[in-house]
């Protein structure tokens, strides 16, 4: 590995010590005086676990993160969330989780031949989301933990007071200010796997199932698309052996044990139809693999899918530790921009590829999410000692880039100024870790152009994340 990518690797997957709250930042340039809100991200905070280290980038303990936005100024506060697993964690235990532990998903799937469900973990270090007044951590395993969205002090748990079943959750909940409503689907396991659709009316904490759907596998599903009219869920290859998990004790240690690629299937296409709440359509397309979606929506007779796709499942393996320190993090295989263009009526789905750089957790404005649109924002890969940052004409199929040497950018996410008329008027502002300086800083662009406004950088390194959302009135 090059040294900045050593030292990526070093510090990007360091455990914090430090809790900071409300630290006013030092601020390079100048950040917009009409931006005020905060950007509350969520992510790893700690590997080390009773003398034990994780053995995930994604079995890490839960910290959020907070920027704060007024008037020019930047502040930070970052915390962990106080859960049972960050309990269990100070107390000498590990974590049990994607792949560290004692087999996480497999006692969640114990309920099938006990008594009842075991507990699952509230170790919710993917993504954040707003419940009605209520703010959210998520992961992958069914359970929120809810948090002050200025302090970040861990407020308990969050529970649905419904019956919409999950032995799996969905950490993506996709919003749709169309609609005003948010969509969400869980999994299901048994002898007839199913994903339950269901919708969250914005201003409610309250969700309504949607419609339930055959899973084949089940498939391990990250995201999903929304359009106008539909829900699309795209269920890959890569498989959940449950049977796996109910066979007398055999070594597995998480969810990653349990997972397998099969190449000899064909990835699907579910097609929810939001107005009538059934299944529309199922179609399927040579094997894929995606962890996230870029943007869906409707043309004519065509549904119109844009995703984040790999060739199969290695990106999974390599971000495992032992990958990672081998060499991984600077040769882990790219995701690559993908349309989809789906006919339900003719049972027919192409495939085109868009921008041939690598890119990852990629976003598109708010105000075209589920529409026809031009732009998105994603973190660019595809080179040694950086990740930079990527604009994508999805018309022209052309690509603005920044980058910068021993820069690491995260997850981007674009604001829109309050008066903009412009799909692109805004700023994109983002997280990254400097090698060189030994620490993080928050990245501000103007979103036309991708030239740098502002850096503000962080009192440490920041391991890095996954997931997070801009929220104007947090």
């Amino acid at each position: 590995m090059s040294n900045a990518t050593d030292r990526a690797y070093e510090l990007g997957f360091r455990t914090v010590e430090t809790e900071y709250a409300d630290r006013r930042l030092p601020v390079e340039g100048a950040v917009p005086s009409w931006l005020s809100g905060a950007l509350i991200r969520n992510g790893p905070g700690r590997f080390e676990f009773g003398g034990e280290r994780a053995t995930h980038w994604f079995d890490g303990l839960a910290m959020l993160r907070r920027y704060g936005f007024d008037d020019g100024t930047v502040s930070y506060t970052n915390r962990f969330l106080r859960t049972e697993a960050y309990a269990a964690a100070d107390s000498g235990h590990g974590a049990t989780e994607f792949a560290t532990g004692d087999g996480s998903l497999r006692r969640t799937l114990q309920w099938l031949r006990s008594l009842g469900p075991p507990e699952p973990t509230d170790n919710a270090n993917v993504h954040v989301a707003q419940l009605g007044e209520h703010f959210v951590a998520l992961t992958e395993a069914p359970r929120r933990i809810a948090f002050d969205p200025v302090t970040l002090e861990t407020r308990g748990e969050f529970r649905w007071r419904d019956d919409v079943p999950e032995h799996l959750a969905t950490a993506h909940l996709t919003v749709d200010p169309n609609r005003e409503e948010t969509i969400g689907y869980s999994t299901v396991f048994g002898l007839s796997p199913t994903y339950h659709v269901y919708r969250i009316p914005h201003g409610r904490a309250a969700r309504r199932h949607v419609a339930t759907v055959p899973a084949s596998g089940p498939g391990y599903v990250h995201d999903c698309s929304v359009t106008e009219s539909h829900v699309v869920i795209v269920e890959t290859p890569l498989r959940i052996a449950v049977t796996k998990a109910l066979a007398p004790w055999n070594g597995n240690e998480g969810l990653l044990d349990l997972l397998e690629y099969d190449e000899t299937a064909t990835s699907r296409f579910l097609v929810i139809d939001r107005d009538t709440e059934t299944l529309a359509a199922t179609l399927e397309a040579p094997p894929f693999f995606t962890f996230h979606h870029v943007n869906a929506y409707e043309d004519g007779d065509e549904l119109v899918v844009d995703l984040v796709a790999f060739d199969d499942d290695e990106i999974v393996r390599a971000l495992t530790f032992e990958a990672l320190s081998e060499g991984a993090f600077a040769t882990a295989p790219d995701g690559r921009f993908v349309r989809y263009r789906l006919r339900p009526d003719e049972d027919r789905v192409r495939r085109s590829e868009r921008y041939d750089g690598g890119m990852e957790l990629p976003t598109v404005p708010k105000s075209v999410r589920g529409r026809r649109y031009r732009y998105a924002y994603a973190q660019a890969t595809d080179r040694v000692g950086a990740n930079g940052l990527v604009k994508l004409d999805v018309e022209r199929g052309t690509a603005t880039e920044w980058w910068e040497r021993g820069v690491y950018v995260e997850e981007p996410r674009m604001v829109r100024r309050p008066d903009g008329s412009a799909e692109d008027d805004g700023v994109v502002i983002a997280t990254a870790l400097d090698t060189r300086r030994e620490r993080s800083m928050l990245l501000v662009f103007d979103a036309e152009t991708l030239v740098e406004l502002a850096r503000a950088p962080l009192p440490h390194a920041v391991p890095f994340g996954f997931h997070g959302r801009y929220f104007p009135d947090a």
